[in-house]
């Protein structure tokens, strides 16, 4: 295998960000696909699969909430901050590949995952007391994953049945001509619970699927399904936009907490980035991917927070789809951004999986690998939808809980990462002051969405407010 330099770091903040772009397509070619079984070859991702892998496990439940997340921080305030934090998060993606590229190299390894690079950076520091506990760094980073993905996947779960109730139950009050939303008070006629029992099985078959080359096949799909509800949604709210005049520059800073905790939720794939990486025919070629796809992201969240907030102001809804027309173009909406959701529980699925089942199936013999490994993906599933059954207002835990986990491994982990890995090899001050500064970020966007959580907890609304078609159900204010 190939060993390349890593490049020096310079003195001024701009070429130490070249000098890491170059460093992710350099220490790529470390885990480059030469000297791999055929087999395995053939299974591993291009260019192009890695692509939509990487827009579907970023473009998930989080964008259909960011209209009302403009509304929390203004209509100036709102897409620059949201800019700001798109920015930051993708630059700690790319140290995040960096480092793990770096360190692969350094330890003549062909690939190291999240939960690897911290405990080899921390093996490494001058500081005596981490260097003998590292192993927590990559307990830490695992844990933080299995509860972040997971959480994801309970979200998916209590999305796609509020979507599916909605549909089936407002059939007979749907019409084909498209007016503006009534307020309706219908009661449901099956519990939430009965439709996410029926989703159940079907996901247990998903998961089954475990190549991602395979699964970029239902990415293809989902991100077609995605693209027709946006394309439905943008279609009706760049109609008659009002004048943008008339909304606030700048939200009150209360409300700008909720912003913040709403927009980190927003981007989801952060835990998806190495293996992305690993999965490629080229690895060399995945900060082209990186920088790609996360710029249309980015531009997408931001005119779909705008453009949303523009068209309905102070009536815009926790979600947009409850300010759409209550009529069957507009409830293909609800259809198709589910099934899009459907494909990427598995993309998300896919993290804690490969932390959690290695583990079980290294305590079995070989004979009942295959069942142990069937067994652990149908319990996980099984975890997920119970959690989305039984705990009350799960959607303010996961929130909760994704306040920490999310925030730290997008934006707290990743420069104090960087900082473990190259502080010895001279790195500048401006680049040290970069580090401190996002990891401060961070930590404030994981207060403020711990706030934003346990204030709800603690001064709960009523939650059995119908929603704006009438059937009852979950608000996602924090979930998107």
């Amino acid at each position: 295998m190939s060993k390349t330099p890593l490049p020096r770091r310079d003195d001024s903040e701009s070429n130490s960000l070249d000098d890491r772009s170059k460093s992710v397509s350099e220490g790529s070619s470390n885990t480059s696909s030469e000297g791999v079984h055929p087999a395995e070859e053939a299974n591993r991702l291009s260019m192009m699969q890695t692509l939509v892998h990487l827009l579907k496990c970023n473009i998930g439940t989080g964008l259909l909430g960011l209209p009302v997340a403009m509304k929390n921080a203004g209509i100036l305030v709102g897409p620059l901050s949201l800019l700001v934090i798109g920015i930051i998060t993708v630059h700690c993606m790319v140290i995040l590949v960096n480092c793990a590229n770096h360190l692969s190299h350094r330890l003549q390894k062909s690939f190291v995952n999240y939960g690897e690079a911290m405990m080899y950076s921390l093996e490494t520091c001058p500081n005596a007391w981490l260097r003998t506990h590292s192993v927590w760094g990559r307990y830490t980073v695992s844990f933080l994953l299995i509860v972040t993905q997971l959480g994801f996947c309970s979200v998916y779960f209590m999305f796609m049945a509020d979507n599916l109730q909605q549909i089936v139950e407002e059939a007979h009050v749907t019409s084909n001509t498209c007016q503006p939303r009534k307020m309706l008070v219908l009661t449901p006629i099956l519990d939430i619970r009965f439709y996410m029992l029926t989703i159940l099985p079907f996901l247990v078959l998903l998961v089954f699927i475990q190549n991602l080359n395979v699964l970029s096949v239902f990415s293809t799909l989902a991100n077609i399904t995605t693209l027709g509800s946006m394309i439905l949604i943008f279609e009706y709210i760049m109609q008659e936009i009002p004048d943008p005049g008339n909304l606030p520059l700048m939200a009150s800073w209360e409300n700008f907490l909720l912003f913040f905790g709403t927009a980190v939720f927003a981007f989801e794939g952060v835990g998806m980035v190495l293996p992305l990486q690993n999965q490629m025919k080229h690895p060399q070629q995945f900060s082209l991917v990186l920088y790609l796809g996360m710029s249309l992201v980015i531009i997408l969240f931001i005119c779909m927070g705008s453009f949303g907030y523009m068209k309905f102001g102070p009536k815009t809804q926790a979600s947009i789809t409850l300010n759409l027309p209550n009529c069957w173009l507009y409830q293909s909406v609800k259809l198709m951004y589910s099934i899009g959701i459907f494909f990427t529980y598995a993309l998300q699925f896919h993290v804690p999986a490969e932390i959690i089942i290695p583990f079980v199936v290294s305590q079995v013999s070989e004979s009942w690998t295959l069942f142990a490994d069937l067994s652990v993906r149908t319990a996980l599933v099984c975890v997920t939808c119970v959690s989305a059954i039984i705990i009350p207002r799960l959607e303010l835990i996961i929130s909760l809980m994704s306040s920490v986990s999310s925030s730290a491994l997008a934006l707290i982990i990743p420069p104090l990462l960087e900082l473990i890995t190259f502080y010895p090899e001279d790195m500048s001050c401006v680049t040290i002051a970069k580090d401190i500064m996002i990891s401060i970020v961070g930590l404030l966007g994981c207060v403020f969405g711990t706030y934003q959580a346990l204030y709800e907890l603690i001064h709960p609304y009523n939650h059995s407010i119908g929603n704006s078609t009438g059937v009852h159900a979950r608000h996602y204010l924090f979930l998107f």
